[in-house]
């Protein structure tokens, strides 16, 4: 299904839009609002889900039983629906929901559509801010306040000049810790928390690298459709594929990807 023909790698992508205008108008419903709360998944940890995330999936659920009934869905929220075309949509209605919570402008709506073999297409939406990423199907771009420009990761520098990002300090496990920790210690910055974010300024250029661990398909499935389409890439942290999310290696060109990728297995 990589080879599909234009009328349907336009529905696709004008599906995918509609999708994401939808999560805009239902994660702004209620970001910043007073009162917000959370539920918590998990009993030995906060892992936040609000009303906003229920909301926002069942809205692009909505939609795309309406104008892609035969596609399967992995979301967050609810689940896997069974589809017979062949494609999935793969839907994180908040990618970063503890910043949604606190109230920065660093999580997103995250929106993939996969054939079996992974992504073939991706948005990384931050409705906040109103800035859009797209990969995929022939396109890469992003379209926001600065206006509509294609999308292309920095090319190869020395790892001593690396911007390298990821979402929590801890990164996992011990030994996963320990492992970033040698890719940091040769970097010249690292930031924390900024969600599905960090894998978006990758395609747009602005950073080098991103390393997480512990992540789901809907996590990571956007973010390599949008990487790879502006010249990135993303694998496992032995260089593989991860299409099913694990540990994730996301880089913005191949030569600074083995030099972490060296550290990270040393």
């Amino acid at each position: 299904m990589a080879n599909l023909d234009a009328g349907l790698a336009q529905d696709l992508m004008d599906t995918a839009a509609a999708l994401a205008d939808a999560a805009r108008v239902a994660t702004l419903a209620h970001f910043r609002t007073a009162g917000l709360t959370a539920d918590t998944k998990e009993t030995d940890r906060f892992d936040p889900v609000t009303v906003a995330d229920r909301l926002s999936e069942q809205r692009m659920r909505a939609i795309l039983a309406q104008r892609r009934p035969d596609d399967g869905i992995l979301g967050e929220e609810f689940g896997t629906t069974s589809g017979t075309s062949g494609l999935t949509w793969v839907l994180d209605p908040i990618d970063g929901t503890r910043g949604y919570l606190s109230g920065t402008p660093t999580w997103g709506v995250l929106i993939s559509v996969a054939d079996a073999a992974g992504p073939i297409y991706g948005i990384i939406d931050q409705p906040y801010i109103g800035e859009r990423f797209e990969g995929g199907l022939g396109r890469t771009e992003v379209n926001g306040p600065m206006g509509r420009h294609h999308l292309a990761t920095r090319p190869a520098r020395p790892l001593s000049e690396a911007i390298l990002f990821t979402t929590f300090p801890e990164v996992g496990l011990p030994a996963e810790g320990a492992a970033f920790r040698r890719v940091a210690a040769q970097a010249r910055l690292v930031r924390y928390g900024m969600d599905c974010y960090a894998y978006a300024l990758i395609a747009a250029g602005q950073i080098d690298l991103v390393i997480e661990s512990g992540l789901k398909a809907y996590d990571v499935q956007a973010p390599i459709a949008v990487i790879e389409a502006a010249g990135g890439i993303v694998t496992d942290w032995q260089g593989n594929p991860c299409p099913n999310g694990g540990q994730v290696l996301a880089a913005a060109n191949r030569e600074i990807h083995a030099a972490a990728l060296a550290l990270l297995n040393a």
